[in-house]
């Protein structure tokens, strides 16, 4: 069966319940590399992280109060997942991911969005991120929110499997900057990575210790820790900070437990499974 990882409320949930196919985005390798912003010992990749946007639907946030609204959403264990996951408590809110890369434009995967119903149906939100380990509830600025003005180019290719999309916000972004973005050329076998975005549309996640595993012309592969609403995620080069594609499909995230009831995270060793395939940041037309 093959469910497509544009997750909507609804089948955010059905990726839980179904281990899917090989076209959705996910699973841990190797030791689970997934940390909180707060969490993270890395300055740097903090700062990545303030770049990084929340593809949330509209209906999901409440009405501002003082400038301040709020972000509805079902916990991880409220949609199948076992209690004992990690992040099990969180709210899982986000659709997909994207990224900042001027000050108006953003990067996300081509299959997140499909049309302009798509681009006007939900907003791209900074700052989804939780500040303590027990936080339920996440509230953000106002003027955190941005709407999707237009798609400047897109592309969701089944043979060459290229997949991302270029839009325009509604405003400029402030108190953050765009990312650097590789320009051209090609990463190496090798090369360590880091991820940041919403797995399982869970508040912000950095996700370093990966590497690339194999380049094709289109995508490379590699042994990132992502799951479904990682999707349009930048992967960086650890090395040089720059973006140096867009996460877009991988292995199966969930696996059913029979003797617990519920969802577990499926896990592979770091040189096993068929890897998360990036499509490279240089693909983006108009970039």
């Amino acid at each position: 069966m093959k469910i497509s990882i544009l997750l909507l409320s609804s089948s955010l949930l059905l990726t839980l319940q179904v281990k899917a196919t090989t076209d959705n985005v996910n699973v841990i390798y190797g030791e689970d590399n997934r940390r909180d912003v707060y969490d993270s010992p890395n300055a740097s990749f903090i700062e990545l992280s303030k770049s990084t946007a929340a593809m949330i639907k509209g209906s999901d946030l409440k009405s501002a109060v003082n400038g301040v609204i709020e972000i509805d959403g079902t916990t991880l264990q409220g949609r199948g997942v076992c209690a004992q996951e990690r992040f099990s408590q969180q709210i899982s809110a986000a659709n997909c991911s994207g990224f900042l890369v001027s000050e108006n434009r953003l990067v996300t995967a081509g299959h997140c969005i499909k049309n302009e119903a798509d681009c006007s149906s939900y907003k791209w939100v900074f700052d989804f991120k939780v500040d303590h380990a027990d936080q339920g509830k996440v509230n953000v600025a106002e003027s955190s929110v941005y709407s999707c003005k237009k798609i400047i180019s897109r592309k969701l290719d089944s043979n060459s499997k290229d997949d991302y999309a270029f839009i325009e916000l509604d405003r400029v972004v402030s108190e953050r900057s765009p990312l650097k973005v590789r320009s051209s050329g090609k990463i190496s076998k090798g090369d360590a990575l880091v991820v940041i975005g919403h797995p399982t549309g869970l508040p912000t996640k950095i996700s370093d210790g990966a590497n690339v595993r194999n380049l094709s012309s289109k995508f490379f592969t590699a042994n990132l820790d992502t799951y479904g609403g990682n999707s349009g995620s930048a992967v960086f080069n650890v090395e040089t900070e720059e973006v140096e594609g867009i996460l877009v499909r991988g292995e199966t995230d969930y696996v059913y437990d029979s003797a617990l009831g519920c969802q577990v995270s499926n896990v592979c060793a770091s040189d096993g499974c068929r890897g998360e395939d990036v499509t490279y940041i240089t693909n983006v037309e108009g970039l």
